[in-house]
């Protein structure tokens, strides 16, 4: 999906989404609401994938990483097969 697609499917504009995607600007919580529900994806999930390595290295052992990236692989797999997701670029 190109910016300017979710950027009609959302209250955001194309320019916005290109600074978010770039890390020049934040989005609100409801901007993160939108483009979860645009795109068909757990907004908890979409946040984990966009996590930067710093932001894990500060969960703690006791969140037992290794079983949450279990839980998201089998997430990722059963998402697979159920459809197709169409990426751009």
């Amino acid at each position: 999906m190109t910016q300017g697609e979710l950027a009609g499917l959302t209250s955001v504009g194309a320019s916005q989404l290109s600074l978010i995607e770039s890390g020049r600007r934040q989005p609100s919580l409801r901007v993160l609401h939108e483009a979860a529900s645009a795109l068909d994806v757990p907004i908890h999930l979409m946040m984990l994938l966009a996590s930067s390595e710093d932001d894990l290295r500060k969960v703690s052992a006791d969140a037992n990483i290794e079983g949450m990236a279990r839980s998201l692989l089998e997430l990722l797999v059963s998402a697979g097969r159920q459809r197709a997701l169409p990426l751009k670029g």
